[in-house]
């Protein structure tokens, strides 16, 4: 049986700079990021960004729900791939970093397709339900207590063969850690395998960046 490739920087670095171009401003929210101190562990991984676009474009993705934005990479990076009349709704609970994504959205002449919505993600999910929405494509990337709470939301919020990505679900390696029985650890270990043993979807975990789950509704 073949084995998973270790995937250190340098690799890392290869397959970056052998894949898709990054757009100018995903760079400059990349840059600004890395100014913010540890903070910047909230953003996406350049190969997650890779990742998405393709699902996206391959898919023919239309109508997007975001939760979790922080300073927009993930936002940007799906919007770019959508095609013109595309369009992604942005729930973030935290006014300053909503203002600055909201800047590069529009550097990027990308304001048009996305609309943010700052308040709390899971009061915002029950008013989309409310009114009906529906969405080919849900990303998670928010605050990881609440993690099985979106992802029963978002089921509601898309049909047949839609597909939700759930980010940071092998939680810097420590989910096989068994020295490290923390609350956010182990609430990552439950919501896997919640997740996996959920048959309304069909699920993947991918080691991209810090773990993606790909799940499709059945």
């Amino acid at each position: 049986m073949g084995s998973n490739l270790s995937v250190n920087k340098e690799i890392e670095e290869y397959i970056n700079n052998h894949s898709l171009k990054l757009n100018p401003i995903q760079k400059e929210i990349i840059s600004y990021n890395d100014s913010l101190g540890e903070i910047k562990r909230m953003q996406i991984s350049i190969s997650q960004c890779h990742l998405l676009h393709l699902l996206v474009k391959t898919s023919k993705i239309k109508k997007i729900l975001e939760i979790g934005t922080f300073t927009g990479l993930s936002t940007l990076t799906m919007s770019l791939a959508l095609p013109d009349d595309g369009s992604i709704i942005a729930l973030d609970k935290n006014q300053k970093t909503n203002e600055i994504a909201v800047n590069f959205f529009r550097k990027a002449g990308q304001e048009r397709k996305i609309n943010t919505i700052i308040k709390p993600a899971l009061e915002s999910l029950k008013y989309l339900k409310k009114i009906k929405q529906k969405f080919d494509f849900v990303f998670i990337d928010a605050d990881k207590e609440n993690y099985k709470n979106y992802f029963n939301q978002s089921l509601d919020l898309i049909d047949k063969d839609g597909l939700i990505i759930v980010d940071n679900v092998l939680w810097h390696g420590e989910v096989v850690d068994k020295t490290k029985q923390d609350k956010l650890t182990a609430g990552i270990r439950e919501f896997n395998s919640y997740v996996n043993s959920d048959n309304r979807v069909e699920n993947l975990i991918i080691p991209v960046g810090d773990g993606l789950t790909i799940c499709r509704k059945l």
